[in-house]
């Protein structure tokens, strides 16, 4: 972990995307980590159509913006399809996850970092 006195001086200011590899999750969803620092993290998600990302929980707060394709997602019990522009927020330990209607891509948020997705 990297303590806030240090972050300014080991967490680069600058990530390109080429600079990052994907990393296979599941079939037909791929993730690519853009940043991070202790109290927050940047992931794509890039889903073929037919992608599941199971319904899961974890302590960190979530927000995932739809940046192409539709979705299905549920929070908490609830579904909703959401299409490219849409937002959708987990709060800690609520369940969530989604289906992908048609090739998407999510932004996804996490506060904290995610320490397992760097594990």
């Amino acid at each position: 972990m990297i303590d806030k006195e240090t972050t300014l001086e080991l967490v680069p200011h600058f990530y390109e995307a080429d600079s990052k590899e994907w990393e296979t999750v599941a079939p037909g969803v791929k993730r690519k980590i853009m940043a991070y620092d202790n109290s927050l993290m940047l992931v794509k998600v890039a889903f073929e159509k037919g992608g599941v990302g199971s319904l899961h929980n974890h302590y960190h707060s979530q927000v995932s913006y739809v940046a192409k394709g539709q979705f299905e997602v549920e929070v908490n019990g609830e579904k909703k399809v959401l299409k490219a522009g849409d937002v959708f927020y987990a709060a800690p330990n609520l369940m969530h996850g989604a289906v992908c209607l048609e090739d998407g891509l999510l932004i996804d948020v996490f506060s904290p970092m995610r320490e397992d997705f760097i594990s």
